[in-house]
């Protein structure tokens, strides 16, 4: 899911949601489709560097498909920071959006409340066929053994960004491929108390999705192998303050960093303050804010030795975005047809194309447009080195607790406080008990 969304729904929220598991999504009375087979209401995640500007990209392709169909696409798109929250109360008070965008993260979560259409073989084959996309992001639709919650949109995958320019002034020849070479070449980098890279503190998301893959890097993931949450395990524990020690100890984060929550760190990367961030398919992002391509290069995310590859050498998560369907909208037919020509191959080129994404779908990523080096790096992570996060009910409680834990980690970092083995298990134990019974 895209990285500028602050903090998600938290435990509570859901466990309303997971306990209404038999309502649907509908539109009854908020602002769906008003029973008319003419119109359709569209939640879209904020992709963009605003959300204006995805009502630029967006708003001609609805147009597009009301004259292909006669289907008027009513639009909005809703920040991350709300988006969770939003659907979770649809979800409960069936009174939500026809077809919605959600972080393909939260798949298994809001597949277990029930109010997603279930995307079975005969429905897949209304849209053209599972098989148009790639595997990768279909195993991040939902609860493996199930049908999906919903189908795959916008495909993307974290990479280590590096300015140019900086790195030569500094005299490194390259970019690090592993972590102990990133501190090595932060410290190059770092001074008068500026960090060399970037990081979003206060971003529940992007702390879970780091703290993510350095735990597989250590060997776990925090759930058992039958999903039962396993936080405190001292490789869990070894993982998450390997990741806040980047700021506690090494001092390659700027303490200032703590508090950003909402694309910080991608300005201070566009604006020359950091020569180096962590982000996911980040080039739109970064030309939107001034940023000349040509003044930075991309490259995997460090490993903790060799080359990104499978099992410990996992580097970013599968993420994007999967679009879905409320089970009782009153437009059935006209949703699975806006499904259809969204995940269509010149819709997808359109589409990802704006959103420095890449294709979910195979025949879309033929086009020249997803063969430059930023996009090979992140196709050939996908396809290689990038795992989906657990398929578990429980997901979206585990990024807030995991995410907030790592939030008050960085803030005590951030305050001088010390960041000790201790202080981390201790967080991630306040987390695992925010997590509801199996």
């Amino acid at each position: 899911m895209r990285s500028i969304r602050a903090a998600a729904a938290g435990a509570v929220t859901l466990s309303l949601a997971l306990a209404a598991s038999a309502c649907g999504g509908g539109s009854a009375t908020g602002g769906g489709s008003d029973d008319s087979p003419k119109t359709l209401t569209y939640w879209a995640s904020n992709q963009g560097a605003s959300v204006e500007a995805d009502k630029k990209v967006l708003k001609p392709e609805l147009e597009k498909f009301e004259k292909e169909t006669g289907i008027e696409v009513k639009l909005e798109v809703v920040p991350w920071s709300d988006l969770l929250n939003r659907i979770l109360t649809a979800a409960t008070s069936r009174q939500g959006p026809d077809v919605l965008n959600i972080g393909n993260t939260w798949s298994a979560s809001l597949q277990a409340t029930g109010a997603l259409l279930p995307w079975d073989t005969k429905t897949f084959d209304e849209i053209g066929g599972k098989d148009r996309f790639v595997d990768a992001a279909l195993a991040s639709t939902g609860k493996q053994g199930e049908d999906p919650a919903a189908v795959p949109l916008y495909s993307m995958a974290y990479a280590l960004y590096y300015n140019k320019q900086m790195f030569a002034d500094a005299g490194i020849a390259k970019p690090p491929a592993t972590w102990d070479e990133l501190v090595a070449a932060g410290r190059k980098l770092a001074q008068d108390g500026k960090g060399a890279l970037g990081a979003e503190g206060s971003n529940l998301s992007e702390n879970v999705h780091h703290a993510y893959v350095f735990a597989r890097q250590h060997g776990v993931d925090f759930f058992t192998d039958d999903g039962r949450p396993d936080f405190t395990d001292g490789h869990a524990v070894a993982a998450v303050k390997q990741y806040v020690d980047l700021m506690a100890k090494d001092k390659v984060i700027a303490p200032g960093n703590a508090e950003y929550a909402q694309n910080q760190s991608v300005s201070d990367f566009a604006k020359g303050r950091n020569a180096m961030l962590l982000w996911q398919s980040a080039a739109a992002n970064l030309t939107s804010q001034g940023m000349d391509p040509g003044a930075y290069g991309i490259a995997p995310v460090p490993v903790q030795s060799g080359a990104p590859g499978p099992g410990t050498q996992v580097n970013s998560l599968v993420t994007g975005i999967n679009i879905a369907v409320f089970k009782n909208t009153d437009n059935l037919s006209g949703a699975k047809k806006f499904v259809k020509f969204m995940t269509g191959a010149e819709e997808q080129k359109i589409l990802n194309k704006a959103y420095s994404s890449i294709p979910p779908v195979e025949a879309a990523q033929s086009d020249p447009a997803f063969a430059t080096p930023d996009n090979k790096v992140l196709k050939e992570t996908l396809a290689r080195s990038a795992v989906a996060v657990p398929q578990v009910p429980a997901e979206s409680q585990f990024e807030t607790a995991i995410g907030t834990a790592v939030k008050e980690l960085f803030a005590d970092a951030a305050a001088g406080r010390p960041v000790t083995t201790q202080s981390v298990r201790a967080a991630l134990e306040k987390a695992q008990t925010q997590m509801p019974a199996a």
